[in-house]
């Protein structure tokens, strides 16, 4: 289905999906105070990141007090899985959908038009056909975004390697948040003297041989779902070659690259679940609720990491790290914490 064609579809059908969504207020799964909600969460794959984001999605339901019969299927990076998911949740009495992640996300969206759907950890939701706009979504979507400081991220990686001319972009040909962060990464080179060498792969085996086709002084990792589930395989790259891995986000960061700008996961779905609720229990319409971002990025350091990859994080950028990751490093000044990121 043509992107323009899911957006009319999900356009024509938002008077019944509002109409859904007041019928499931008043006899659904969960219509009142007291009683049970249904919630189908549909994940694209497991790691670190994706697996927070989920529970922070239920932290804002166990917050409010609202019981919750959760059904969660996870499609371990296989799209027709996330396909066949999103059609038994179709037709399943739910009162909404958590799709956590592009792929998935867009599988619900074709597959879902009279359940209210909710989605995490997606890079550009416009761009990948999931609302007509960030501001104005138009249908029964909308959620929060993980678009990530693409040009910041690249800076500090000019920071702590100055000699930094060429990075490498290892990335799923068939998860559109990553062609968007490759974009972005292509643009912000043009400002930073960087060339940006890239390889697509279709799945996690495939990564080692995308990393070996390239000739470059630093990788970076985008949020993509399949390089990040085989982080593994791109940190022993970074070691045996002794360039320094940069990442998208903290738990990376924890796993063995060397440092990033990037958001909390685990915060981030528990903002998605804040506008859930406001969904289910204050009747608040997907069509009209902006996608929303989070704002306050975090610094995230591995000296250990950063050692075992041939090069020393300056002192300034450990100074000013919010997550410093290894006991042998010395704690930073509390009052330094935060200042940036």
């Amino acid at each position: 289905m043509s992107r323009r064609h899911h957006l009319m579809q999900i356009t024509a059908l938002t008077g019944v999906a509002a109409l859904a969504l007041t019928a499931c207020g008043e006899g659904g799964g969960g219509g009142g105070d007291g009683e049970t909600y249904k919630i189908g969460v549909t994940q694209i794959v497991s790691h670190p990141s994706l697996d927070a984001a989920p529970e922070g999605f239920k932290s804002a339901f166990e917050e409010e007090g609202m019981e919750v019969e959760w059904d969660e299927q996870n499609a371990q990076g296989e799209q027709a899985t996330a396909s066949n998911i999103a059609g038994t949740f179709a037709n399943d009495d739910k009162d909404l959908i958590l799709a956590i992640a592009t792929p998935t996300a867009q599988a619900a969206a074709q597959s879902i038009q009279d359940k209210p759907i909710v989605f995490t950890a997606v890079t550009d939701p416009q761009e990948a056909g999931l609302v007509d706009s960030w501001e104005e979504p138009g249908g029964n979507v909308t959620g929060t975004s993980d678009m990530n400081p693409v040009k910041e991220q690249l800076e500090l990686l000019k920071e702590i390697d100055p000699d930094v001319k060429t990075v490498g972009i290892v990335y799923s040909s068939g998860e559109a948040n990553s062609q968007v962060q490759v974009d972005a990464a292509k643009e912000a080179a043009k400002e930073l003297d960087l060339e940006i060498k890239e390889a697509t792969v279709s799945n996690s085996s495939e990564v080692q041989q995308g990393l070996q086709s390239l000739d470059v002084d630093a990788v970076y990792v985008p949020t993509d779902n399949v390089v990040v589930s085989a982080l593994e395989t791109v940190i022993q790259y970074g070691e045996e070659k002794q360039v320094p891995i940069l990442a998208s986000e903290g738990d990376s960061v924890s796993r063995g690259a060397v440092a990033t700008y990037g958001i909390d996961y685990e915060s981030l779905g528990k903002q998605a679940g804040e506008m859930a609720i406001k969904i289910l229990k204050e009747d608040a319409d997907p069509a009209s609720m902006p996608v929303e971002e989070q704002t306050e990025l975090q610094l995230h350091v591995n000296p250990e990491a950063a050692k075992a990859q041939g090069i020393e994080i300056p002192q300034e950028v450990l100074d000013r790290a919010d997550v410093v990751v290894g006991e042998d490093v010395e704690p930073q000044d509390p009052a330094s914490a935060g200042e940036e990121g």
